[in-house]
């Protein structure tokens, strides 16, 4: 039999716990991320997923870059064409790997140019081994210097609450984000975990460090639990036992797997703004109906103006396959494919 008296005394000394939706009223602050198109249908499904977000009024939403910069043609096509087409402010991701510093130069003058002023400055994920390619920046904090040296950008780099797969140690995984701020970026996103815990032993190491630039958190939604298995043993990002418990049994039934994944980014989310945090960055994988969930749940809504205007009338004639009907644009366990997910690829980006 229940013991009544101590759950009365426990309510009625107000020592119990509000639930982790009401905790927090405030709506977080929320940037998204796209992955370029390879396709003509991968293109619609993109674009449609922007029209769906937009009214949302991310922070910003960003472009990844596809290893070894396969995807240069695609990423710049997709930011200046949001720069032209919507009120979105776009972050250009930018890798230096295999290039030389009048190529990567030449494609931040384009962005400067065009009046894209984000840049995600990232090393690069080369497809065997790394040497820095003579006459190139051999690493992201160069890569910072000699974007600052070019224009007054906004620079996000990449931070690893784990620490890189090929980082010597974490002390010199920390050392690394450190130059990289010291060099002139503006804020780091971390590579996607799971456990906030991890999140915040990492945050107690930057600030012991001197780092005091913003680590906002990067968010994984679950959209295909066997993908981020497989490639989390890759790129060492810890997949914890209550996150397999929770996608037991659960192989076909997609729609109580996206629940899942909606609970788990927004109780992830919801325990990080106990502790003060309120600015998240979310891979969309272009997929726009779980983060459209996740955003609500957590109380962003649309705004009054639409912040893809321009695009309303282009794409409402576009019938785009329901995201859940659509197969994977990418697998996740090769590493230098052009439409490897977001964020895993910032574990091989350095």
């Amino acid at each position: 039999m229940t013991d009544m008296t101590g759950i009365l005394s426990n309510w009625l000394s107000e020592m119990h716990i509000d639930g982790l939706l009401s905790r927090n009223s405030e709506a977080p602050i929320l940037s998204f991320e796209f992955v370029p198109p390879r396709t003509d249908a991968m293109e619609q499904r993109l674009w449609h997923c922007i029209r769906h977000l937009a009214p949302l009024a991310p922070r910003f939403v960003s472009v990844t870059y596809g290893a070894g910069g396969t995807t240069q043609t695609g990423t710049l096509s997709t930011v200046l064409r949001l720069k032209r087409e919507t009120d979105l402010i776009p972050a250009a991701h930018l890798t230096c790997v295999g290039a030389t510093r009048e190529e990567v130069d030449g494609l931040a003058r384009c962005y400067r140019d065009a009046g894209v002023n984000h840049i995600v400055a990232l090393r690069g994920d080369p497809c065997a081994g790394y040497s820095p390619r003579p006459g190139g920046y051999a690493y992201a904090s160069d890569l910072v210097a000699g974007l600052r040296r070019i224009a007054d950008f906004d620079i996000s780099v990449v931070a690893y609450p784990e620490t890189h797969p090929t980082a010597s140690s974490p002390d010199a995984d920390l050392d690394n984000l450190k130059r990289k701020l010291d060099v002139g970026a503006t804020r780091a996103i971390t590579q996607y975990f799971f456990d906030s815990e991890i999140y915040l032993r990492f945050l107690d190491r930057c600030l012991a460090a001197g780092i005091t630039a913003p680590i906002i958190p990067g968010i994984m939604p679950v959209s295909n639990y066997e993908q981020i298995v497989r490639f989390s043993a890759v790129c060492g990002v810890t997949v914890p036992a209550w996150l397999r418990h929770l996608f037991d049994g659960t192989a076909k039934n997609p729609e109580l797997r996206r629940i899942i994944a909606c609970m788990v980014a927004v109780e992830q989310i919801r325990t990080l703004q106990t502790y003060g945090l309120n600015e998240f960055h979310v891979s969309t994988l272009n997929r726009s109906d779980l983060t459209y969930a996740i955003a609500h749940v957590l109380g962003v809504r649309p705004t009054e103006t639409n912040a893809s205007h321009n695009l309303t009338g282009l794409l409402e004639t576009t019938e785009i396959p329901h995201d859940r009907e659509t197969p994977a644009d990418f697998d996740p366990t090769e590493g230098t494919q052009e439409g490897a997910p977001p964020f895993m690829l910032r574990t091989l980006f350095g």
